[in-house]
């Protein structure tokens, strides 16, 4: 059974697991770091086209190592915050007491030094309040390490999928942060100086601050050897699990489970006891004996929001279309459609 709001039309491409990145962006788009003198930690500027300067750019900040191994007290156990597929990520406190979230790349993630480079230009300029924001590098041998803002709420499935935690999210902040989240994406998606696909979106990768304001994370992973391996079951598409087809309806669809995880309360790996099937197989079972509003989380009360849930659900089950997955809104669609009206 389908969902739908009409075709939408979208122009997608095959992109097989292995391919460049160049399919995404074109050489031009890739500018390269001006030389960089290992300070302690200076603060480094570049203009519109990516260049080093002292007037008007996206700032960013350079660390030496020593200063990140003093920061993050050695690397230790103690202040890891979570272990991706490439590197740990630390927890450090700056002098000014400004804590920071300290990604240490792997040296098995097969990317070379320039195109650390590249990635770290490209991601110093994105700018939204729903994105994670890059504070600054260090580039010392081998190591590669990023320097972001650090989100005292952690992520978004350290809440929505704990029994204990999850009752800081009534309705209205998840509503808020399903908004905040689509926000994001447009602005990877559309807004933003070059169209970036996310490619791995999932509630581990949304991050909340001190207002459980979503931000979007990981959207740095550009190089063509990680594009196989940072696809997470899932929330993958089936059209690219199945066939290698990647557009942004891929993203559309991740984002689809991620809004029906967070009016559920489960993982889509979570089986239903009775019917063995995951949570979408449940959602559309649901949805067809018109039962829907089973779905969500006993925990909220949604009393007097009824039809804003129903509507969000809706949306959820038009982004997860998976044999008609033109029919999946983009997310400009989503935002006007559904939450500006």
């Amino acid at each position: 059974m389908a969902v739908t709001n009409g075709t939408i039309s979208d122009r997608h491409r095959r992109l097989p697991a292995s391919s460049s990145a160049k399919s995404v962006y074109s050489s031009s788009d890739f500018i390269r770091f001006t030389s960089f003198k290992m300070n302690e930690r200076r603060r480094v500027v570049f203009n519109n086209d990516g260049i080093e300067e002292n007037g008007k750019g996206s700032e960013l900040s350079l660390f030496s190592f020593s200063v990140i191994v003093a920061i993050t007290n050695n690397f230790s156990e103690s202040n890891m915050l979570a272990k991706g597929g490439f590197g740990p990520v630390y927890k450090g406190q700056l002098l000014n007491g400004q804590e920071i979230a300290v990604k240490r790349l792997s040296k098995s993630s097969g990317q070379g030094i320039e195109e650390f480079k590249n990635e770290v230009t490209l991601i110093s300029k994105l700018q939204h309040k729903n994105l994670v924001k890059l504070l600054g590098c260090c580039i010392s041998g081998q190591e590669k390490i990023l320097i972001y803002e650090y989100m005292r709420n952690k992520s978004l499935d350290s809440l929505i999928f704990n029994q204990t935690r999850s009752i800081m999210l009534d309705w209205r902040k998840r509503f808020n942060i399903i908004i905040g989240i689509a926000r994001g994406i447009l602005y990877l998606h559309e807004d933003s100086r070059l169209r970036i696909i996310h490619r791995d979106l999932k509630v581990s990768n949304i991050l909340l601050d001190d207002e459980m304001n979503p931000k979007i994370s990981d959207f740095e992973y550009l190089v063509e050897i990680r594009l196989k391996q940072i696809l997470t079951n899932g929330y993958m598409s089936p059209e690219y699990a199945m066939h290698g087809l990647f557009s942004i309806k891929s993203d559309v669809f991740s984002f689809g489970v991620i809004l029906l995880e967070i009016i559920s309360g489960k993982r889509n790996n979570y089986y239903n006891e009775c019917r063995s099937m995951n949570i979408l197989g449940h959602v559309w079972e649901l949805w067809k004996e018109d039962r829907i509003l089973e779905l969500v989380d006993s925990f909220m009360n949604i009393s007097t929001s009824e039809s804003e849930v129903l509507r969000c659900i809706q949306v959820g089950l038009l982004c997860v279309q998976e044999k008609e997955y033109n029919i999946r809104p983009d997310y400009k669609n989503f935002y006007q459609k559904f939450i500006i009206n």
